[in-house]
């Protein structure tokens, strides 16, 4: 719940658009990019939902990561990144408890590739906003009624 409330629209807006400059876009690997339509083709591929939370887990920390790197600390969205690197570290000692081989094998090769540093070559420029609104809306799939508490 405080996860979803610290990406609530206005603030998304403010600290990931409107204090970057015009078109700034985030240099991430193509796996750090996980939208609504990979958790569907996941789904039908019968991936389980725990699973699914795991991947969403590692790509959504992992962008927050990404955009902080490029933040200096005097930046106005600073502070709210921290806040949101925090809020995920809490959340990682839920998913601590699970391990890759726990999970099914695409999610375990998936979340590798999150986390290779090797994988440079494999780059795309993303929006900040858009890494924190397709984090946030995969949330809401996977999370619709757990988070209707």
């Amino acid at each position: 719940r405080l996860l979803q409330d610290k990406l609530q629209y206005e603030m998304r807006l403010q600290y990931m658009k409107h204090y970057f400059p015009i078109n700034y876009k985030v240099q991430v690997q193509y796996e750090e990019v996980l939208r609504p339509s990979n958790i569907t083709r996941l789904r039908n591929g019968t991936v389980s939902e725990a699973a699914l939370r795991y991947l969403w887990f590692h790509v959504s920390s992992q962008a927050v990561l990404r955009i902080r790197e490029v933040l200096p600390e005097k930046h106005p969205s600073w502070k709210y990144t921290q806040e949101l690197c925090q809020l995920f570290d809490a959340l990682g000692k839920e998913y601590s408890k699970y391990r890759q081989t726990d999970v099914e094998a695409v999610v375990a090769d998936l979340v590798k590739l999150v986390h290779s540093t090797g994988a440079e070559s494999r780059r795309k420029a993303v929006r900040p906003k858009a890494l924190l609104d397709n984090c946030l809306k995969v949330m809401r799939m996977l999370y619709g009624a757990p988070c209707e508490w």
